[in-house]
C-alpha cells in the first residue's frame, strides 16, 4: 500500500522545516538568550495549534504553519543542546590549575610517537566546575628518548585512572578553510583539553583495570590483537580502521595516498560495508532460522532475518565507532525494515529523507559534516542511475534475444557470459555516476579530486567490500585470516602507488565562491541524470568554474598578506599578482605532523596557490621551520631564503638556495622587498639563532610590513642604528608589524616601536602559551604607542587585504561553538592602513 501523495508531501515538509530550522541555527554565531529560546518555542508551540484548527478550512495554509513550527522546533531544540553543551565548558578561572581528577577511559586511546591521546570522562574532581569529559594527552616528548619516558602503565579503555592534570578551554587553530578543531570537540561533548601530569610528585595512579565503557574495551581488545597477529604496522593500521573504525591507526603516509587515489572512503567504516555486513547477517540468520520449526512458528523467517540483519548492522557500526555514515546506514536499513514489516513502499528519496532526519536528530551537527554530505549523495546519486541498472539487470536475466518467432534455446554458459558482462557494464555505470556526481563536493570540502579515482575504485571497491573487509572481521574468529588481507592489502597498495604516480594523477582547485559551488553542483546533477543529451551537454560549462574557480589576484603595485594562525611559530603568506613568498612555515607539532601538512597547505590549496616562489625561512627554531619539509614535499618552491648553516637537511633537497643578507632586494609586480637583517657583522657576532633571522619589509602602494622573525632586542637596536646612518639607510617605517619574538619581553623595545610606527602590530602565538608570549610588558608598550594588537590566538590568521583592511578569521568565521576570548582580552583592529 502506498501513502497518499497529499499526507507523504505533508511529512516531507515538516521533515524539510526542520533539518531547515537545523541549518539555519548552526550558521548562528552566539545562542539566544534563554527568554527568545523560550518566546521561539512558544511561537511554535501555537503555529501548530493553529494548524491544527485550519486543518480541515484551509489545508494549505495548516502545513505552511506547520512546516514554519517545525522549522522553529528544530533551531530551538538544537539552541537548548548547544545551550546546554556550552554549559559544561571548562570554567577560565580553572585553566592552567593543577586539579585532581577520577574518571574513566571513555574511547579508544589514540597512540602516538608522543604518547596516548584518549577521551576521559570525569566522576570525580576536586574542584567545581570541572567538564564531564575531557580529551587528555599523556606527553612522551619529542625527544629521541621519549618512547622511554611515561605512562609506565599502559592506558587502555575502560580504565578507571586518577590524574593531576592540567585543562584550558576548548581551542583550535583558525585559518580560513580549514579543518574546524573546535567544532569537532564540542561535537564530541568534550568541554576541556589538556595533559596528564606525570613529574614527580603528581598523581596517576591506575583504580581498575574493566571499570566500563565494555564496547570500546571490546574494539581496543581486536585492535591490539591485529597489532600482534600482523607485523607490518602500517597494514596492521588499515586493518584496525577497517574492523574497528581506528583510523586514527592509518599512517599518515597512507592516508596521503588513498586521498591522492580516490579510495579513502573505503578505508574507515562506510556505508557499503555495513550494508554488507548486514546482507551477510541477515542472509545466515534466514539460513539458521528455517531449520528450526519452533522458531519459524514463532516468527516467519524473512522477518527474523530482516530485524537480525539491522542489529547485526548496529552492533558492527558501534564497534567501528559510530560514524555518520555508519549512523546513516543503520538508520536507513531500520527505516526500511520497518517500512517492508508493516507492508509500506516508500519511494528511496522519502527513505534518504527519514535517515537524514533521524541522524541530524541524534546529532544536530552532523550537518556541518562533509562525510554527511557526501554519504547521503552518493546513495541519491546510484538511485539516479537505478533506471538503467535495473533495465540492465532486467535484460541480464533473460535469454538474449534472437529473431524470428521460436528462437533457439541459448546454451547455458553463454547465457552467464552475457548476464555477466550487463552486470559488469551497470557496475561500470554506477561507478561512473558517483565518480562524476561526487567530485563537485569532493572539491568543494577538501579543493582537490583524484583523476584516477575512478580505475582505482574500481579495483578497491571489490576488493575491499568484498574481500578485504570481510577477512578483517573474520580474524576476531580466525587470527590467521588477518595475514591473508595484509596480503592482499600489500598488493593493492602497490596498484595505488602505481596510480598515484601518474603525472596529473590529482586535480587540485581554490575554494569556489558559493556561485560556482551552485553551478557545479547543478553540472553534476545534468551529467548523471537520465536526461535528453541537449540539457546533459551543459554539465561541462557549468563545472569550470568549480574545476578552475575564478582567483582575484592582487593589482600590481599591491599585494596581500595573510598570518596564518599556527599556534606557537610562525608562517605568514604574502601575495603579489604573479608570485607568493612563503615568510616561515610553523611549528612542527609532533613526530606524524606539522604545520605545514596539517594547516599550511589546505590553507594554499584553498587560495589555488599551486607553487612557492620563494620561502624565507628567518632561523633555525623549529617553530619556523618545522613545516617546511611538507611545504617542499608537497609543492614546487623555487627558491629557499634562509639563515640556515650550510649543512641543516632542508638545504639538501636540491632548492636553489639564498643565504639572507641586509641590503637584498628585488621587486615583484611592483612591490618591493628588502632584507634588513642580518649583515655578516651580525651574523659573525650573533649569540643564537634568534640574532640571525631574517627580517623582510615589504612595500606596496597601499601599505607595508616588517616581518622581523624571532629579533632580539640587540637586532632592533642594530636595525635602529643602521636606519640613522644616512640617506642609504634602510627604511623601517611599515603600517603592519610582524611582532618580533611572538611578543617576547626580550623584544619589542619602545624605542624600535616608535621607529616602526606601526598601525597594526600582529602577534603569531599559541592559546595559553607556555613561553607567556605574548608578555604584558610588551602588550602594555604597543598600547602606549597607540597601536592595534592582533593576536593569532584571539583573532586566527589574520589577512591584510590589497585596500589596506585587516580582518581576523575568527570575527568573519565565528559560530557559537568557537572559543570566546575573555572579556577585556584586548582584540585589536586595525583601521585600513595608509601609507605615511
Amino acid at each position: 500500500m502506498r501513502a497518499g501523495p497529499w499526507r507523504g508531501g505533508v511529512l516531507a515538509g515538516l521533515a524539510l522545516g526542520w533539518l531547515a530550522g537545523v541549518a539555519v541555527q548552526l550558521q548562528r554565531p552566539e545562542l539566544l538568550p534563554a527568554p527568545g529560546l523560550a518566546a521561539l518555542l512558544a511561537l511554535a508551540a501555537a503555529l501548530l495549534g493553529l494548524a491544527w484548527g485550519l486543518g480541515r478550512h484551509a489545508p494549505r495554509s495548516a502545513v505552511a504553519m506547520l512546516v514554519l513550527a517545525a522549522a522553529l522546533a528544530g533551531f530551538g531544540s538544537t539552541d537548548g543542546r548547544a545551550q546546554a553543551r556550552l554549559a559544561e565548558r571548562l570554567p577560565a578561572a580553572l585553566e592552567g590549575r593543577d586539579l585532581v581528577v577520577a574518571g574513566i577511559v571513555a574511547q579508544l586511546p589514540r597512540q602516538g610517537l608522543q604518547g596516548p591521546r584518549f577521551v576521559f570522562e570525569v566522576e570525580s574532581a576536586n574542584a567545581t566546575g570541572v567538564p564531564p569529559r575531557l580529551l587528555l594527552h599523556w606527553h612522551r616528548g619529542i625527544e629521541p628518548d621519549a618512547l622511554l619516558l611515561g605512562p609506565a602503565v599502559e592506558v587502555r579503555a575502560g580504565q578507571r585512572w586518577r590524574f593531576t592534570v592540567r585543562l584550558r578551554q576548548p581551542h583550535g587553530n583558525f585559518n580560513p578553510h580549514g579543518f574546524d578543531a573546535e567544532l569537532w570537540l564540542f561535537e564530541q561533548g568534550v568541554g576541556a583539553t589538556g595533559y596528564v601530569r606525570s613529574r614527580a610528585g603528581d598523581l596517576a595512579q591506575p583504580l581498575a583495570e574493566r571499570a566500563g565503557a565494555p564496547v570500546e574495551r571490546a574494539r581496543q581488545a581486536v585492535r591490539d590483537a591485529i597489532a600482534r597477529h600482523v607485523d607490518d604496522g602500517a597494514r596492521a593500521g588499515v586493518l584496525a580502521a577497517l574492523a574497528v573504525g581506528d583510523q586514527g591507526a592509518i599512517e599518515r603516509d597512507d592516508w596521503a595516498l588513498f586521498r591522492d587515489t580516490g579510495i579513502a572512503h573505503l578505508m574507515s567504516i562506510s556505508g557499503l560495508h555495513v550494508t554488507m555486513f548486514a546482507w551477510l547477517a541477515a542472509a545466515l540468520l534466514g539460513w539458521l532460522w528455517r531449520r528450526s520449526p519452533r522458531l519459524m512458528l514463532w516468527l516467519n523467517a524473512p522477518l527474523a532475518a530482516r530485524w537480525g540483519g539491522v542489529a547485526a548492522a548496529a552492533a558492527y557500526a558501534l564497534l567501528a565507532g559510530w560514524g555518520v555514515p555508519a549512523q546513516r546506514t543503520v538508520v536507513m536499513l531500520a527505516v526500511v525494515a520497518l517500512l517492508r514489516s508493516a507492508a509500506l513502499r516508500w519511494p528511496l528519496h522519502a527513505v534518504l529523507l527519514a535517515a537524514a532526519l533521524a541522524v541530524v536528530a541524534l546529532d544536530p551537527w552532523a550537518l556541518l559534516q562533509p562525510g554527511f554530505w557526501l554519504s547521503f549523495a552518493a546513495v541519491g546519486l546510484l538511485a539516479a542511475a537505478e533506471p538503467a541498472l535495473h533495465a540492465a539487470l532486467h535484460e541480464a536475466q533473460a535469454p538474449h534475444p534472437q529473431a524470428g518467432p521460436s528462437p533457439p534455446p541459448v546454451p547455458r554458459g553463454a547465457a552467464w557470459a552475457y548476464r555477466l558482462r550487463m552486470a559488469g557494464s551497470a557496475a561500470l555505470r554506477q561507478q561512473a555516476v558517483a565518480t562524476v556526481g561526487l567530485a563537485p563536493l569532493s572539491l568543494v570540502f577538501f579543493q582537490q579530486l583524484s583523476l584516477v579515482g575512478f580505475v582505482a575504485n574500481l579495483v578497491a571497491i571489490p576488493l575491499v567490500t568484498l574481500v578485504i573487509t570481510p577477512l578483517a572481521l573474520g580474524g576476531m574468529l580466525w587470527p590467521w585470516l588477518w595475514q591473508a588481507a595484509a596480503a592482499v592489502l600489500q598488493g593493492l597498495a602497490v596498484l595505488l602507488h602505481a596510480l598515484a604516480a601518474w603525472p596529473g594523477a590529482v586535480w587540485t582547485a581554490a575554494a569556489a565562491p558559493p556561485w560556482a559551488v551552485a553551478a557545479g553542483l547543478l553540472g553534476a546533477a545534468l551529467a548523471v541524470l537520465p536526461l535528453p543529451w541537449r540539457l546533459r551537454a551543459l554539465a561541462l560549462p557549468l563545472l569550470l568554474p568549480l574545476l578552475a574557480p575564478p582567483l582575484a589576484p592582487p593589482p600590481p603595485g599591491r599585494f596581500e598578506l595573510v598570518a596564518a594562525d599556527v599556534g606557537q611559530g610562525t608562517a605568514v603568506l604574502v601575495r603579489t599578482r604573479r608570485h607568493l613568498l612563503v615568510y616561515d612555515s610553523g611549528p612542527g607539532f609532533s613526530p606524524e605532523a606539522d604545520a605545514g601538512g596539517r594547516l599550511l597547505l589546505p590553507l594554499l590549496r584553498a587560495r589555488g596557490e599551486r607553487r612557492i616562489d620563494r620561502l624565507m625561512l628567518s632561523h633555525r627554531d623549529s617553530d619556523h621551520t618545522g613545516g617546511a619539509a611538507a611545504l617542499l614535499a608537497a609543492l614546487p618552491v623555487a627558491q629557499l631564503h634562509t639563515s640556515l648553516e650550510p649543512d641543516h637537511e632542508l638545504l639538501a633537497r636540491g632548492v636553489p638556495h639564498q643565504h639572507c643578507e641586509a641590503g637584498q632586494s628585488w621587486q615583484w609586480d611592483g612591490v618591493d622587498f628588502q632584507v634588513l637583517h642580518p649583515t655578516p657583522a651580525d651574523r659573525a657576532a650573533a649569540a643564537n639563532a634568534n640574532a640571525l633571522s631574517c627580517v623582510l619589509r615589504i612595500a606596496g602602494t597601499q601599505a607595508r610590513a616588517l616581518l622581523t622573525g624571532d629579533l632580539e632586542a640587540a637586532g632592533e637596536a642594530a636595525l635602529l642604528a643602521r636606519a640613522a646612518g644616512g640617506a642609504d639607510a634602510p627604511a623601517l617605517r611599515a603600517e603592519l608589524l610582524l611582532v618580533p619574538h611572538h611578543g617576547s619581553r626580550t623584544s619589542s623595545s619602545a624605542a624600535f616601536i616608535a621607529a616602526v610606527a606601526p598601525r597594526m602590530a600582529v602577534v603569531q602565538a599559541g592559546y595559553r602559551s607556555r613561553y607567556g608570549h605574548p608578555a604584558p610588558e610588551v602588550l602594555a608598550r604597543y598600547a602606549a604607542a597607540g597601536v592595534a594588537v592582533a593576536r593569532s590566538d584571539q583573532c586566527g590568521a589574520l589577512t591584510l587585504a590589497v585596500d589596506g583592511a585587516a580582518a581576523c578569521a575568527r570575527e568573519a568565521g565565528r559560530r557559537y561553538w568557537h572559543h570566546q576570548a575573555a572579556p577585556g582580552a584586548g582584540i585589536a583592529y586595525a583601521e585600513p592602513a595608509q601609507p605615511r
